[in-house]
């Protein structure tokens, strides 16, 4: 049997996931490691090569039918929608706090989906570390 790269990279995907989860939930201080905005921004940038991948092989709405094919797919569109939401919407005021331009990088987000998230949230994480240093 041939390794199957499009099965497997769900599974460590959902792997490093729950480690990282894991240590972000264990984590006994209300303040960030230092720099701890590089680690969105390297999932920024992972995930920006992988698409600009994906949408080279397969177009760039060749997600849409797997959002409309059927309830899971859509589950998974409501879910998307749904998280990335949540976390637009308890960053975005302290991101406006900090000079950030929230609608600007809603725009971004609404272009990108986790790419520009996690873009934004490095950029307010980055600021942040600013602010309680300065």
């Amino acid at each position: 049997m041939p390794f199957d790269v499009y099965a497997t990279l769900p599974v460590l995907a959902a792997g490093v996931f729950l480690v990282a989860a894991g240590f972000v939930g264990a984590r006994t201080a209300d303040t960030l490691p230092r720099n701890a905005w590089l680690v969105p921004a390297f999932l920024a940038a992972a995930f920006l090569a992988w698409s600009v991948f994906t949408v080279a092989v397969e177009g760039p709405l060749g997600f849409w039918p797997n959002h409309t094919r059927d309830a899971w797919g859509n589950q998974v569109w409501f879910d998307l929608l749904l998280a990335v939401g949540a976390a637009y919407a308890l960053v975005a005021r302290d991101a406006r706090r900090l000079g950030m331009q929230p609608l600007a990088w809603l725009a971004l987000i609404a272009c990108t989906g986790s790419i520009g998230l996690f873009a934004m949230l490095a950029r307010w994480m980055f600021l942040r570390q600013r602010a309680t240093v300065a």
